[in-house]
């Protein structure tokens, strides 16, 4: 079971994005890169029980990392490969793995594929400077393929696959079984928003996708009071063939504080914490971070944050959500079979809900959810086990 922190790194160094436009603060140390920067923080995550780093886009880009120019240079604003390869060994040291980022559907203008002519004559939904490759073509195929291995040789876990929605499920099929031949651990979750979640797993060879439905429903579940949309969501999981990632935040949505409050925010990471699925906590979530995502140039500034340089920088009063997420991180850690368990309906009313949770071997938990309160319980053979009482 993979327990991910995710981490935007241009974000989270302060590198310069769009270098005529930046509005951002300076760098709290510019003398350090993000892989020297972010050894600083991986006590942090290994305490709150994450057993993966998984980073947004590191590879060379012209602005925000998804415009990709080489997908075998580190992008210079982050640091060098032998960098990385210090902070890979930084994070093996701590029990950590590391999933990257890995943007395949489109690329920039420069990158060498672009340039020899190798794309399908597409923009990325609607934006002029991300051209689509042509995923029929071997020599693209072979490309990711390449690409794939040669980070795996380096030590990575995984990837995350983005925009896997705009590919061809079949374009994956030709790409991973040269990478798996080699790999046959790496983990591998493509970017899914909407559509067959099971069908596109089993056509691509994919090992999970994203799970966009969860999301949504236990964030708009909470806001609109109406526990019944959860209920709807979760008996569609319990469909699901494969185990997905689950979230309730990332680099491209409001954050949940900011959609539900803390005590919202609270009552979602308890469910993410006991429904199946690998979760994956967005940086700045486990702290009660704010931040609305806009539709404008710049609008994903706000929930793609600077950090300080050490933990000790943070501001007190997010402390006690970092402590809610050990727990309920420590919680999901002791039960790896919650990972591939399906959850069934005790009691449901718009503002309270009570589920059950049972796993491949018969193992159960029953979760109580009260909007009204703002509280949540966990019972195992009778016996409370974790309780969530968030702040109003």
């Amino acid at each position: 079971m993979y327990l991910c922190w995710h981490l935007y790194p241009l974000g989270f160094i302060d590198a310069e994005i769009r270098p005529a436009q930046s509005t951002r603060p300076a760098p709290n140390d510019p003398s350090k890169n993000f892989f020297e920067y972010l050894e600083g923080w991986l006590d942090y995550a290994a305490n709150m029980h994450i057993n993966t780093i998984q980073l947004g886009p590191i590879f060379a880009s012209k602005t925000h990392g998804y415009d990709t120019i080489d997908h075998f240079e580190i992008d210079p604003r982050l640091g060098t490969l032998a960098d990385f390869e210090r902070f890979i060994r930084a994070a093996r040291s701590r029990g950590l793995g590391v999933v990257l980022d890995g943007v395949f559907n489109h690329v920039a203008a420069e990158h060498e594929l672009a340039r020899r002519g190798l794309l399908s004559g597409s923009v990325f939904e609607g934006h002029k400077d991300l051209l689509e490759l042509d995923h029929t073509n071997s020599e693209v195929c072979e490309y990711i393929s390449e690409v794939l291995s040669f980070w795996l040789d380096k030590g990575i876990s995984g990837w995350r696959l983005d925009a896997a929605y705009a590919m061809a499920p079949q374009t994956w099929a030709r790409v991973l079984p040269p990478v798996r031949a080699n790999h046959p651990s790496a983990w591998f979750v493509g970017e899914m928003i909407h559509g067959d979640y099971n069908a596109y797993v089993s056509e691509s060879g994919l090992d999970a996708v994203t799970q966009y439905e969860l999301w949504k429903a236990i964030w708009s579940s909470i806001r609109d009071r109406n526990f019944f949309e959860l209920d709807w969501c979760l008996q569609r999981n319990n469909d699901l063939v494969f185990s997905p990632m689950t979230f309730v935040g990332n680099h491209d949505v409001t954050r949940i504080a900011s959609q539900i409050g803390d005590a919202g925010a609270a009552l979602a990471l308890c469910i993410v914490a006991t429904v199946s699925g690998n979760p994956s906590i967005y940086y700045g979530d486990e702290q009660a971070f704010r931040g609305v995502k806009e539709e404008r140039i710049g609008g994903d500034d706000a929930v793609r944050p600077v950090f300080p340089q050490y933990p000790e920088g943070l501001a007190a009063e997010g402390w006690w959500m970092y402590e809610l997420h050990q727990h309920c991180l420590e919680f999901r850690a002791q039960r790896p079979w919650l990972e591939f368990a399906k959850t069934q309906q005790v009691h449901l009313t718009n503002t309270e809900y009570i589920y059950e949770v049972i796993g491949p071997q018969g193992e159960r938990l029953e979760v109580r959810l009260y909007l009204d309160t703002a509280s949540a319980q966990v019972f195992e053979q009778g016996e409370e086990v974790l309780s969530i009482h968030a702040p109003q």
